[in-house]
């Protein structure tokens, strides 16, 4: 109504045409609006340019064309309006590489790609392909495919699919606010670098909000359910990490660039070197292993990668090393460092444009140290110690560990020294203790156990960083690898071992047949790490930076993976209803066995891990869970 013109008499002739003209501009501009809107909303095939008006269309071109039926697959596979989304994306990220969608091959081009298009044999084996977060975010801007496929479906699924929208769009918001926005990766492939995300150890959130004992978890995940006993490799494989990294793309120089880029930034904020330098267990540990240490130090040459503040080379100049070259890639810190090695008189290289030298034996070099050659002149195998705090979350987060043994490989000395020289990760379970769920089940005489549980269902999809008390444990530790540092090889930082866990219930009382008083539950695993700087090089005075629930509380904390479920466990020899499921309160078991698989990942700096739980009750009979999979970012 509002849009109807009336005659008015104020109006001359020539007022009245302009007039008639804008309203014919008016309809005009809004047909094209219009056009413009349904050539948008056109339907693009995954694999080739054609276009079509609806899902059904497009969904029957593919399945005769390019031997991709989708309905089919959902249906095959279960896939959620979720999944479904990620599935969608992956296919535009390998079309856009000419790579097959299942199988993996790369093409030389497109035509070359739909001509080798085929039946996929078993969908199971390539599912974990597209369970990536990255598939979260769209391949193509506008795709109308995304929010088309579950339009013309019937009954209570229209509803479902609905509610599975609003969920999804929640997840990308939140996906967009964890991710650097970084122009040059928006264009880029997602599986090579939509989701560079902010590196450094601040951005792993302490994630227990609403989980541990304080609450809010943030990590990104990848989809978990891949039933273990048909997972593409998980069980079978044997070389290490593959069971993960069979399915990553490759990084592009680019994209590694950046991310570094963005990495090293995130080391400029002066609350991170605050928060590691009041880390009492790794300055104590550091500051023994050099400065304890006089027949290791004294006179030798030094080499600091990663250096930060300084702190360690400081350290090492303390203990009489003639030589130290601090190897830092933040250009801020680097010259933070320098300030504060001059302040300090240990500066030997003056500032660029002067020849004059410093009474020190500090030299700061601002760069990757795979890249120290173009900044300095500096012999193979020309130094006597090889220091680095490299560690990250789960020890390999951040991915240092590699550029440590670059280091070692072509600076270090034959018999040259490294510290620290080994480090070891652990596992143990879980239980009720560690996670927020007693707080829940009583708040001011309110039962919320129901926010509890819900937090507790979510962790399961997370892994998070938090500190887990000695007392939440539920299980013995055990040692899950193993490095040592000196031998170790480049492709050793991925690794897949298996570990069994004998409970270790407190409740259990001894020579009691209540099962139930030998019973509690595990509802998932923590991991931490040692890093030893033994009698190898440290002879006068050994040292080792623990980072265990045993020990008191260190920056790195310790990484927790949730279960699925709950899995009732008993330290008992109790008779058990062998009709139930092992892990049941009737049936619990006796022993957790765990094949985990820890590997660099697709995302630059990340890692990934993959976790496959049986219970083993104590007759021998075996329960196994979904293979689970986790993505520390």
């Amino acid at each position: 109504m509002a849009n109807h013109t009336e005659y008015d008499p104020t109006l001359t002739d020539d007022e009245d045409e302009v007039e008639e003209l804008q309203e014919w501009d008016d309809w005009n501009a809004e047909e094209e609006e219009e056009e413009e809107e349904e050539e948008s909303s056109e339907l693009l095939c995954f694999f080739c340019d054609s276009r079509f008006s609806s899902c059904d269309e497009l969904f029957d071109h593919c399945s005769a064309t390019h031997h991709f039926d989708f309905p089919a697959i959902r249906k095959a596979l279960g896939l959620s309006f979720y999944s479904s989304f990620k599935l969608i994306n992956y296919l535009r990220s390998q079309v856009a590489e000419n790579r097959c969608w299942s199988c993996g091959l790369s093409c030389q081009s497109n035509k070359d790609l739909q001509n080798h298009l085929h039946e996929t044999v078993n969908l199971e084996d390539i599912k974990p392909m597209w369970n990536s977060d990255e598939y979260l975010k769209p391949f193509l801007q506008d795709d109308s495919v995304l929010f088309s496929f579950g339009e013309d479906e019937e009954g209570d699924d229209d509803y479902a699919v609905a509610v599975d929208k609003d969920e999804l769009m929640s997840d990308l918001r939140h996906f967009e606010e964890i991710c650097i926005d970084h122009q040059i990766h928006v264009e880029k492939i997602a599986g090579d670098s939509d989701n560079s995300c902010e590196s450094g150890k601040r951005d792993v959130d302490s994630s227990s909000n609403g989980y541990l004992n304080t609450a809010s978890s943030s990590g990104k995940v990848t989809a978990n359910g891949v039933n273990s006993g048909e997972h593409v490799g998980s069980a079978d494989r044997k070389t290490k990490g593959k069971s993960i990294k069979a399915y990553i793309p490759n990084h592009g120089s680019k994209d590694m660039k950046n991310i570094n880029d963005d990495y090293f930034a995130s080391y400029s904020s002066y609350g991170i070197h605050r928060e590691m330098l009041s880390d009492k267990v790794r300055m104590d540990a550091y500051g023994q292993a050099i400065l304890k240490n006089p027949s290791l130090l004294k006179s030798a040459i030094v080499m600091d990668v990663g250096c930060g503040t300084g702190i360690l080379s400081l350290f090492a100049a303390q203990a009489g090393a003639s030589r130290v070259i601090a190897v830092e890639a933040s250009e801020k810190m680097a010259s933070v460092a320098t300030r504060i090695a001059k302040d300090n008189g240990l500066l030997w290289k003056s500032p660029v444009g002067s020849t004059a030298h410093g009474t020190g034996v500090i030299e700061v070099v601002q760069g990757m140290v795979e890249e120290l050659d173009k900044s300095m002149v500096i012999q193979p195998h020309s130094v006597d110690v090889l220091l680095s705090e490299w560690m990250g979350y789960c020890l390999l987060y951040e991915a240092m560990l590699s550029s440590v043994i670059f280091a070692r490989d072509k600076w270090l000395k034959p018999g040259g020294a490294i510290l620290p020289d080994t480090a070891t990760i652990f596992v143990a379970g879980f239980g009720k203790g560690a996670t927020s769920l007693q707080f829940w089940e009583n708040v001011y005489g309110f039962n919320m156990s129901c926010v509890g549980k819900e937090l507790v269902d979510g962790a399961a999809k997370v892994p998070i960083v938090d500190v887990v008390e000695d007392h939440g444990l539920v299980t013995s530790a055990a040692i899950l690898q193993t490095f040592d540092l000196v031998t170790m090889k480049p492709d050793e930082v991925d690794f897949t071992a298996s570990v069994v866990l004998e409970p270790n219930c407190d409740g259990a009382t001894s020579g009691s047949n209540d099962l139930k008083s030998e019973t509690t539950w595990c509802y998932g695993i923590v991991l931490w790490f040692e890093t030893g700087f033994t009698s190898r090089f440290c002879k006068e005075k050994p040292a080792v930076l623990s980072t265990s629930p045993y020990t008191p509380q260190t920056h790195w904390m310790q990484t927790i993976l949730t279960f699925q479920e709950p899995i009732a466990v008993t330290s008992g020899k109790s008779c058990v209803d062998r009709s139930a499921a092992v892990g049941t309160e009737v049936c619990p078991a006796a022993r957790i066995q765990l094949r985990i698989s820890i590997a660099r990942a697709s995302q630059h700096r990340n890692i990934d891990i993959s976790l496959e739980t049986t219970g083993i009750d104590p007759h021998g009979r075996k329960h196994s869970w979904p293979l689970q999979l986790f993505n520390l970012s």
